[in-house]
């Protein structure tokens, strides 16, 4: 396509003979964007050196001296954030691009050994005594003034992460289904709160325009804790009345997320408000069999029949409205 404008202004002697062949030498050369491949390489540099240091102090722990590897992480830690400081861009509460490469590397890098200089320090020194909750908050509120200082995605959800531990659960979605005891009442309600909380935050950064590209990770995360925790919440007074208040609950929020992700044409997100959703009623279709003890093979038939035929629509909706945002992209 750029050779035949480049030709096109060659005919009209708009480009001499000079420039169009120096033009055509560097169009030739097919040139490519390896932008990711070298994000890969530095983050796995990171993660590689990290677990290598890691690795040393495991097996020489005996020889080195807890003293020695302290003051050495402190050493390199001070020096990743020394230099990020140094060379960091001009706050703004809009996107920031990192002053260079490999900026924001070292500023992960700093942030992780940040992080391991105080889980050290606690676990070998008692330094918080048994207040594990100080523990967890004082890393927690360095992470978040980090992520919101230098603009880092990744630090982020290290921040996030980090409250999710200051709260005393996990907030990764497949540790919660594996291990997550979800007969206890206040351990739901403790999701339903860390939820709640990063939904919240996600709704003010975007209406508040401070650092609304931080939505995503906000609401990426809040909305499978908040929608695990109300599932839980159903299926724990599933013979019961309340059944159908967390039923209506997770219904309206699954409405609400679906204007919103259709409004910002995020399809991700129209996919998740939807399958949770949909498993909430067929949820709701087992305890209404329940309810009028259609237990015969009848039933069971019948509700096999439901589930089929909404799964069928179920795909044809979401078909229907990807191509929808397709064309609306367009226009």
């Amino acid at each position: 396509m750029a050779s035949n404008i480049y030709k096109q202004l060659h005919e009209q002697s708009l480009l001499n003979d000079e420039s169009y062949e120096r033009l055509q030498k560097r169009e030739s050369l097919n040139l490519f964007s390896v932008h990711w491949e070298l994000n890969l390489l530095l983050y796995t540099g990171v993660l590689l050196l990290t677990a290598g240091l890691g690795t040393l102090i495991y097996k020489n722990i005996d020889t080195i001296g807890h003293q020695a590897i302290l003051a050495f992480i402190a050493l390199l830690c001070i020096g990743c954030f020394y230099y990020c400081f140094k060379h960091k861009a001009p706050f703004s509460s809009q996107n920031v691009a990192s002053p260079n490469t490999g900026f924001d590397y070292i500023l992960l890098l700093g942030s992780i050994l940040m992080v391991t200089f105080l889980g050290y320090i606690q676990y070998q020194y008692n330094l918080f005594g048994n207040n594990y909750n100080l523990a967890a908050f004082i890393p927690m509120v360095i992470l978040f003034f980090i992520a919101y200082r230098f603009d880092h995605l990744g630090i982020l959800s290290m921040a996030i992460t980090s409250l999710a531990v200051w709260m005393g659960i996990s907030v990764t979605p497949k540790t919660l289904l594996l291990i997550g005891d979800f007969s206890s009442l206040t351990l739901i309600y403790t999701y339903l709160l860390l939820g709640f909380i990063l939904l919240a935050a996600a709704w003010l950064t975007e209406k508040f325009r401070f650092k609304k590209h931080f939505k995503f990770s906000y609401q990426n995360y809040g909305t499978h804790v908040t929608f695990i925790a109300l599932l839980a919440g159903f299926f724990h007074f599933f013979e019961h009345a309340y059944a159908l208040m967390w039923c209506a609950v997770i219904l309206s929020l699954a409405g609400y997320l679906y204007r919103d992700a259709y409004k910002n044409h995020s399809f991700y997100f129209i996919l998740t408000s939807v399958l949770y959703g949909y498993i909430t009623l067929c949820g709701l279709g087992i305890r209404m069999l329940d309810l009028f003890e259609i237990k015969n093979i009848g039933g069971f038939y019948l509700l096999l029949l439901l589930i089929i035929s909404s799964t069928i629509g179920l795909i044809f909706f979401l078909i229907n409205t990807y191509k929808n945002l397709k064309s609306d992209d367009h226009l």
